[in-house]
């Protein structure tokens, strides 16, 4: 019989059993409980191995964990800016187009303005080459004058000297006056019928 069928044994036959067998029996329980205590040895040993490898492994998963616990921070907050940064991006566009608008309804106003007055400059401008050009005519319709009253004053007043002489009644008298000016010194003449 094995160790296997001594655990079947009742006490009874247990005792029938001389000493020597039991002995061996004894023995033989003896090394089986041995091998078994060896074999769990073995046993706790490897357990207590892969412990370690896996206590090692979620220890190596721990850094791994908090290193991207980290960078998951640092992220959100490089999206936090982000977001802040893109809401002030809108915001400052939103201003410019604003004053954009504003600057071009202002330049519409101050163009509309602009050719109001270049508008009006220019038909002043026709009006004053208007009296320039009527001017110049009045100027040289003056020096002709003047030209034709020089010489009709020389003769009228060759013509007052025989009067006189003749002592013919004076009908008409002839006043000569001379205007001073820049241009050309002008002559009028006036004549008066003296009644």
């Amino acid at each position: 019989m094995d160790g296997a069928g001594v655990d079947q044994l009742s006490d009874g036959e247990l005792l029938m059993l001389g000493k020597e067998d039991l002995i061996r029996r004894l023995r033989r329980l003896e090394s089986r409980n041995i091998d078994l205590m060896l074999e769990h040895g073995n046993m706790v040993m490897d357990v207590n191995r892969s412990l370690q490898v896996h206590l090692h492994e979620i220890r190596s998963l721990k850094e791994v964990n908090q290193k991207l616990q980290d960078d998951n921070r640092e992220l959100r907050e490089l999206c936090c800016f982000l977001d802040d940064d893109r809401q002030k991006g809108k915001r400052v566009s939103r201003e410019w187009q604003r004053f954009g608008l504003y600057t071009a309804s202002v330049l519409c106003k101050d163009v509309g303005l602009y050719l109001q007055k270049m508008g009006e400059l220019e038909a002043s401008q026709g009006v004053l080459w208007t009296e320039n050009m009527e001017l110049k005519e009045i100027v040289l319709m003056l020096d002709e004058e003047r030209n034709g009253a020089c010489s009709r004053s020389s003769i009228d007043s060759q013509s007052s000297l025989s009067n006189r002489n003749s002592s013919v009644p004076v009908r008409d008298c002839v006043f000569i006056i001379t205007l001073n000016s820049s241009c050309n010194d002008l002559l009028l003449i006036c004549r008066k019928t003296i009644d």
